[in-house]
């Protein structure tokens, strides 16, 4: 009888050690995963002096952890000391809390170069917009408000999670330096200024999608503005005025900004956006023509006009059909 006893027991204690741990199991486990709102791919900067509750509620808010406490507890338990080390830690994936208390305990930044593409002809506002989407700690406004506009190289690039607005103008800006290069005493020589190349090749780049037409259309321009003619261009302006980032389409002809080509001659003030290799060699090697006019079907077909009855004939045939 007493094998018996002793063998129930066990069989008890067993059941009792299993039920016990599902429980702490499914008390642990739900309060040590990452919210359902965490966000992948995503930067949280803790600051120096945070402490450990500062960093523990920072870490919440943000939803990297769903409890503070539960945190607490890791970091407390983990050996390591009972604070946080301070800096830019990037999350790829969801990470639990136990996971999370380690990183932050060690010092593991995780910080890996991100890849991100700039297309051309994008302002500095919508180059913001896609820097912002990559890289969480990101300052969309201070980089519309300080971005060279024009002076930006389109292109791919790879940059630390935790990059400054500060670094990605100049990693751009310098490689629009060195893309450039080759051209610099052609540019020294023609009878345009840089700026104006620069401006004139942004245009350029939202006027022409073909790199056949780009000269073409560089050369109608210029033409225009050498009989001070206004350019009345259709592509949309950004511009920055104050803290405010505006955008002024040929609809807005009431606006009486500077970027109107419709109301003001000449070129705008800068740039408008960041133009490719191809429409800066345009600006500044143009087609002599005698065309005045340009106009794209929708299936992105160039046709030209020397006055504006043609460019009227050429509005009903490729257009109004």
């Amino acid at each position: 009888m007493k094998g018996i006893t002793s063998a129930s027991l066990k069989e008890k204690l067993l059941v009792f050690f299993l039920v016990s741990s599902l429980f702490t199991g499914i008390f642990l486990i739900g309060p040590m995963s990452a919210p359902a709102s965490f966000v992948p791919s995503t930067t949280i900067r803790i600051e120096k002096g945070a402490g450990l509750s500062g960093a523990a509620q920072l870490l919440k808010d943000h939803h990297y952890i769903r409890s503070p406490f539960l945190f607490k507890m890791f970091v407390v338990l983990s050996g390591r000391s009972r604070s946080v080390i301070a800096g830019d830690y990037y999350f790829d994936h969801k990470e639990n809390s136990l996971t999370v208390a380690n990183r932050v305990t060690a010092g593991d930044y995780d910080l890996v170069e991100i890849k991100v593409t700039i297309p051309e002809g994008l302002s500095a506002s919508q180059t913001a917009d896609i820097l912002k989407e990559k890289f969480s700690l990101f300052k969309s406004e201070e980089f519309v408000q300080s971005a060279p506009e024009g002076y930006l190289f389109p292109d791919t690039y790879f940059f630390f999670p935790n990059v400054s607005t500060a670094d990605v103008i100049e990693v751009m800006n310098t490689n629009f330096n060195r893309k450039i290069k080759p051209l610099r005493d052609e540019i020294a020589s023609s009878s345009k200024n840089f700026a104006d190349i620069i401006i004139m090749a942004s245009i350029v780049e939202e006027e022409a999608k073909v790199d056949s037409d780009r000269p073409i259309v560089a050369g109608i321009l210029w033409n225009r503005l050498s009989i001070d003619m206004p350019l009345q261009v259709d592509a949309s302006f950004s511009y920055v005025n104050g803290k405010n980032t505006y955008t002024l389409t040929k609809s807005d002809l009431k606006d009486d900004s500077p970027y109107n080509t419709y109301l003001y001659k000449g070129l705008p003030p800068t740039p408008i956006a960041s133009p490719s290799i191809k429409s800066i060699e345009a600006a500044l090697r143009p087609t002599k023509t005698d065309y005045l006019y340009f106009l794209s079907d929708l299936a992105g077909n160039m046709y030209y006009a020397k006055d504006f009855d043609g460019h009227q004939r050429n509005r009903e045939k490729y257009l109004r059909k």
